[in-house]
C-alpha cells in the first residue's frame, strides 16, 4: 500500500495549508507568506505543499479565491438586497470594514501577484466583480453601468487602502463609516448633477 498520497497522511492537505496560511495572515498582516512557513504551521514537511501548489503564486491565488468568496459573503450580509444609493454606501462601508478586519487577506487579494490562469481565483474574482457591478446598476442607473461600477469600486477600494496604509485614521469605526459614506455620497451627488 502506497503512502505517497497527501490525503493518506493528512485528510485534507490543501485545506490545511490554506487554513495555515490564513492563520499566518491573521497573526501578522505584513507576514511574508512562504510555502515553507505555511508547511511549518500546518505541521507537514516543507515539500508537502508542492503537491498541491506549484509555487507561492499558486498558493496566493488559492488564498485570494477564498478571500473573494468571504468578501462577497460579508457584503451580502451587510445588505442582502441593495437597491438604493444608501444601500450602496452600506456596502461600501462593509467593504472597507472587511479590509480593516482582514488586512493580511485583503492585501493578498489585491496587492499580491496572482496566477491569472487559476480557475478558482479567476471565477471568484469574476463573481465579486459581477456582484459589485449588479449592485451599482441597481442602485445607480446610469448610461454606462460598467463605467459607473468601475468608478465606484475604485473609490471604495482606494478608501480601503488609504485606511489600511494609515493615510486616514482607522482607529474609530464610526469615523471610518462616516468618511466612507460621505465620500460615496459626494461622488453620487456629482453623478446626479452630471446625469
Amino acid at each position: 500500500m502506497s503512502t505517497s498520497s497527501g490525503s493518506y497522511h493528512h485528510g485534507d492537505l490543501p485545506g490545511a495549508l490554506l487554513r495555515a496560511a490564513m492563520e499566518l495572515l491573521e497573526e501578522d498582516a505584513a507576514s511574508d507568506l512562504s510555502l515553507r512557513a505555511v508547511a511549518r504551521r500546518a505541521g507537514v514537511s516543507t515539500a508537502a505543499p508542492y503537491r498541491h501548489f506549484a509555487d507561492r503564486t499558486a498558493l496566493v491565488s488559492a488564498i485570494a479565491a477564498v478571500g473573494y468568496r468571504e468578501l462577497a459573503e460579508h457584503l451580502v450580509k451587510a445588505c442582502p438586497d441593495p437597491v438604493t444609493a444608501d444601500d450602496l454606501a452600506t456596502i461600501a462601508v462593509a467593504y472597507v470594514q472587511f479590509a480593516l478586519t482582514r488586512p493580511g487577506l485583503f492585501r493578498v487579494m489585491f496587492a499580491e501577484p496572482c496566477d491569472p490562469t487559476s480557475p478558482e481565483r479567476t471565477a471568484a474574482a469574476e463573481a465579486i466583480t459581477a456582484y459589485l457591478e449588479s449592485i451599482v446598476a441597481k442602485a445607480l442607473p446610469a448610461s454606462d453601468p460598467q463605467a459607473m461600477a468601475t468608478a465606484t469600486w475604485a473609490l471604495v477600494h482606494g478608501l480601503a487602502f488609504l485606511h489600511l496604509d494609515g493615510k486616514f485614521d482607522a482607529t474609530r469605526p464610526e469615523e471610518v463609516e462616516q468618511r466612507v459614506r460621505a465620500a460615496v455620497g459626494a461622488v453620487l451627488a456629482m453623478s446626479d448633477r452630471q446625469g
